[in-house]
């Protein structure tokens, strides 16, 4: 398996508030992430726009929740292509609930600039648990059993 050295978008600009990030992102054309999906038309896949925003919400808004259970609302609308920018806006709704969404400038003929969305969702983290079950039992091998025996 090959290792995944450059996974980063570079952060441009950054304004946070105690419940919002905004986060003006540059997707490198070199990324690991675009080898392979595709060759002839990269695009960033969704599940790396999830980690991102997963990973920037815990780093910017406090969220100390260490996993995404759930996602919820989740649409890809347009595309993130190798070289673009983009604005991922996220906003903590709860200890637990982030938005986030991804949005760039077009230029316009008839207005200065349009706002396309590329992908939108919420995020719901919590700590990762043990079912109390799973914590109860042990596993005991007694000097009887033969090797391979449980």
């Amino acid at each position: 398996m090959t290792e995944l050295v450059k996974v980063d978008a570079r952060v441009l600009n950054k304004v946070l508030s105690d419940d919002s990030a905004v986060l003006t992102l540059h997707i490198p054309a070199d990324l690991d992430y675009f080898k392979g999906h595709f060759d002839q038309a990269p695009i960033l896949a969704g599940v790396v726009q999830l980690h991102w925003a997963a990973k920037f919400a815990q780093q910017y808004l406090d969220i100390s929740a260490t996993d995404v259970m759930d996602i919820q609302v989740l649409k890809f609308q347009e595309m993130i292509l190798p070289g673009q920018e983009v604005v991922l806006t996220l906003t903590k709704k709860s200890t637990e609930k982030v938005l986030f969404s991804y949005q760039s400038s077009v230029q316009s003929r008839v207005a200065n600039s349009d706002v396309k969305s590329h992908s939108s969702g919420r995020l719901i983290f919590a700590e990762t648990a043990v079912h109390p079950i799973l914590e109860d039992i042990t596993l005991t091998i007694s000097e009887d059993n033969k090797a391979g025996e449980v």
